[in-house]
């Protein structure tokens, strides 16, 4: 059987005596389009940042296409890899944060092509055609040249999904991707996230209490209190919406 693109073994996060996550176990197949769903304060976002090791989980292991996220294992016993190794770790995956993350100081198109070019190596005019093509894609090519603090808070999230997308990452984890969009540049966000693993096999992982986002995963995997309280294949909004009110005792 294929190892998973996103293996969570009996993950825990604590703040203090605030115990976030409370023994997560989940696998996520290499170009599935997965959707964790739940309200807030169930661990949703705690539970992408442990992922990707801006969190260090207390208990547990984590692993993305078979490699172990932010330890290095010996004899049984983890120790923690250098935050350089944790950085190149991240460099491979795809990341958009609720917070946008922008550089004030560079324009749109400098901020998708910057780590692409400097990390991944991309060739800067293939990566300024590639973002162009994004950019179009989601109605933001005649924005190219504006600085952030001329876009609306929903133009930048669509600049920060573009960004994550640009270098094709294996794994890409989206952060409330629809929070900060109105309805139909929602649907432009989602039918990107899409296509990215339909045609790019890219693989996804986003958190969201919005139904209509998780009508676009292939599953979605259910929240509650730190804990998956179960999952549904092909979901549909209502479906969704449906399951979200048991879920909430309504």
């Amino acid at each position: 059987m294929a190892t998973p693109m996103i293996s969570a073994q009996n993950v825990h996060k604590s703040f203090g005596q605030l115990e976030v996550l409370k023994g997560i176990n989940l696998e996520v197949q290499a170009g599935e389009v997965a959707c964790l769903l739940g309200p807030s304060g169930s661990g949703k976002s705690t539970f992408l940042r442990c992922v990707n090791h801006l969190d260090k989980a207390t208990a547990g292991r984590l692993y993305v296409d078979g490699e172990l996220i932010g330890y290095r294992e010996k004899n049984g016993t983890l120790y923690e890899i250098s935050e350089k190794e944790a950085a190149e770790q991240r460099s491979d995956i795809g990341m958009v944060f609720q917070s946008f993350n922008l550089f004030p100081h560079r324009t749109v198109i400098e901020n998708i092509i910057e780590a692409p070019v400097q990390v991944k190596k991309i060739p800067e005019e293939t990566a300024r055609a590639r973002a162009m093509e994004l950019l179009e894609d989601v109605g933001l090519a005649s924005k190219a040249n504006n600085y952030p603090v001329q876009l609306s808070g929903g133009q930048q999230q669509r600049v920060a999904i573009v960004r994550a997308l640009l270098a094709r990452p294996e794994v890409v984890f989206a952060d409330e991707p629809t929070g900060n969009l109105d309805s139909n540049s929602g649907t432009e966000v989602l039918k990107l996230l899409r296509d990215a693993a339909t045609e790019q096999k890219q693989t996804i992982l986003m958190v969201t209490h919005d139904a209509h986002a998780a009508s676009y995963a292939d599953r979605v995997v259910f929240l509650k209190d730190g804990m998956i309280a179960g999952e549904m294949l092909n979901p549909t909004h209502d479906a969704v919406l449906q399951a979200m009110g048991q879920l909430e005792g309504k």
